[in-house]
């Protein structure tokens, strides 16, 4: 079971920058970074509401549960 970040994705059909959400969050260019590569553990749901306000989406068009699991 996996849960994959699609940042990169939502971004791109938004057609906004890093460093422009960066701005507009208020989060580090590097941290929002690590988030678009997946190479995060956690965020924080006040980081999640600041991107899906700025990007006008909902946490599912961000997040995306993957089971990768063939047992269930």
């Amino acid at each position: 079971m996996a849960i994959i970040l699609r940042l990169d994705r939502v971004m791109a059909d938004r057609k906004i920058s890093l460093k422009e959400l960066s701005e507009k969050v208020g989060v580090a260019n590097v941290n929002l970074s690590k988030m678009k590569t997946g190479k995060i553990s956690a965020i924080r749901f006040s980081t999640l509401n600041q991107i899906c306000k700025v990007l006008e989406c909902q946490p599912g068009d961000i997040l995306e549960y993957v089971n990768d699991d063939p047992e269930n």
